[in-house]
């Protein structure tokens, strides 16, 4: 009998362009799929417009599948029994003016829950925050303990498969009290979170995404800042290194 490989990143391209929904009955073998267990934080500056998060996680190239976001819309961050399509459903949702709370009950209530015995809908966990930096966030009874979210001022921190509540509590108060650029605001949410205990299973990699209508770089960019690190032993130190370096190279916080 003749057998097919799939390979992980295929896998994740599939359900990326598909949504976990439409992967199923593409035929992508369940077993290949993992829980995005994670911690993940979405903010928003007032001051500059800029939104965004940051995510870590034991599970390779975690940013590939969590961030999504938008300028003008919102972000959003998909995680634990995770189905990607929720984060571009998020995001045309933003766009068309829905309320995050709103957003996430359609999500949630609209999802056929394909897989119930090995995927199940009930524990999925996302986070939505429009432009103005109003949000809400879902944790479904069967994500992983210890599983939850924190509501902040200006951010939400959400996380499964956790060192405890300590993790989501230390972040939001980290994002508050930090000041800067909203990368570094970010980042030092990461760093509480992982120094209250973070994922259980450890660190692999990290990722930020920030978005601003034309605040990129380069013209007719929204892109302010998306950085990846996919697998190394300390992925939100080295996550802190390139923030710096963005920070100093594109002036990052400073009047343009």
């Amino acid at each position: 009998m003749r057998k097919t490989i799939v390979t992980a990143s295929v896998v994740l391209s599939l359900i990326t362009i598909l949504g976990a929904q439409e992967a199923v009955r593409a035929g992508v073998p369940v077993a290949l799929w993992r829980p995005v267990a994670t911690f993940s934080i979405l903010g928003y500056d007032p001051v500059t417009g800029e939104l965004g998060g940051a995510v870590q996680s034991r599970v390779f190239s975690v940013g590939n599948g969590v961030l999504w976001a938008e300028a003008g819309a919102g972000v959003a961050a998909t995680q634990a029994i995770v189905d990607v399509s929720y984060g571009p459903q998020a995001l045309r949702l933003l766009r068309l003016g829905y309320a995050p709370d709103k957003i996430v009950k359609l999500i949630h209530d609209s999802d056929p829950d394909p897989n119930p015995a090995g995927w199940s809908k009930e524990g999925r966990q996302f986070a939505v925050m429009d432009a103005t930096g109003q949000y809400a966030a879902f944790t479904g009874p069967k994500a992983t303990p210890w599983a939850g979210s924190k509501s902040g001022k200006y951010c939400t921190a959400q996380g499964n498969i956790l060192a405890g509540e300590a993790v989501v509590n230390g972040m939001t108060q980290a994002f508050e009290n930090t000041t800067g650029h909203l990368s570094l605001r970010l980042l030092a949410a990461l760093e509480a979170g992982q120094r209250a205990g973070g994922d259980k299973r450890g660190m692999q990699s990290a990722a930020i995404l920030i978005v601003k209508k034309d605040g990129g770089v380069w013209l007719h960019n929204d892109v302010v800042l998306r950085l990846q690190v996919d697998d190394n032993p300390e992925p939100i130190q080295e996550l802190r290194r390139l923030i710096e370096k963005a920070v100093k190279q594109f002036h990052l916080g400073t009047a343009k």
